[in-house]
């Protein structure tokens, strides 16, 4: 049963990633005229179309400084116009409308515009570096055959941005474990006060970000899951660079 629930979950990731890359070439075709709710409005309408099912609050689609605030989502008389030079985020997540099907979950960084800003590329930078460096240290435990302890993980992400002195723009937790009814899956989550251990076969993602209030704010996110033989598995892809609309 674990197999077949891990390969739903899969699924639910490639749809994902592709009504992504739907959503980019829709602001990218409408460049001026959509709003962050026209987009949101079309991610629901695709996620129809492929047989998802989500939750409240609907979905993610922030531009400029909107990216800044962690859980931002657009409403149809004040969302902000996508135009030329914005920065957008993406954070989606859905299942299979089906029984015993975890949810996926992913956010992705674009630029309507061929130079991204040296401050935003910087930062980006800071967020991936954060997320390669949380995937490793996990992996590091597993190498000892051990199921990392979800407080140790979350203390990981927060130090890799203290190098920096940053750790104080790093505003939600590294990530969390991916339910069947639920984005947030109750089995477990990244938490400096958190007793648990991450549990094998079940998906999480992990999702380090930085916002810096009424600028701008950059978060990456991964899914993955831990074999029962201590390997990490990824389960979505991982954006390398800011994605140019």
């Amino acid at each position: 049963m674990k197999n077949e629930e891990i390969e739903k979950h899969k699924m639910a990731v490639k749809k994902l990633e592709l009504i992504k890359d739907k959503a980019f070439e829709f602001i990218k075709k409408n460049l001026g005229k959509v709003s962050e709710y026209n987009v949101q409005n079309f991610i629901l309408a695709e996620f129809k179309k492929e047989n998802l099912v989500t939750e409240e609050p609907i979905q993610i689609v922030a531009a400029d400084e909107n990216t800044a605030i962690v859980h931002y989502f657009p409403k149809k008389k004040n969302a902000k116009i996508i135009k030329r030079n914005s920065l957008i985020l993406i954070d989606i997540w859905a299942r299979l409308n089906e029984e015993r099907a975890h949810f996926a979950d992913i956010t992705w960084m674009g630029y309507c515009g061929k130079i991204v800003p040296r401050e935003i590329k910087a930062v980006f930078k800071k967020v991936i570096n954060a997320r390669d460096f949380t995937m490793n240290f996990i992996k590091r435990n597993l190498k000892n055959r051990e199921f990392p302890k979800t407080k140790d993980v979350e203390m990981a992400t927060r130090n890799y941005f203290k190098r920096f002195n940053q750790d104080k723009f790093f505003l939600h937790r590294a990530g969390h474990s991916l339910g069947f009814h639920i984005c947030h899956g109750k089995y477990f989550r990244f938490d400096k006060k958190s007793k648990a251990r991450i549990k094998p076969n079940i998906p999480f993602t992990i999702e380090p970000g930085l916002y810096f209030k009424n600028r701008f704010g950059i978060r990456s996110e991964i899914d993955c899951y831990i074999t029962e033989d201590y390997k990490l598995i990824i389960t979505s892809k991982i954006q390398k660079e800011i994605v140019k609309i």
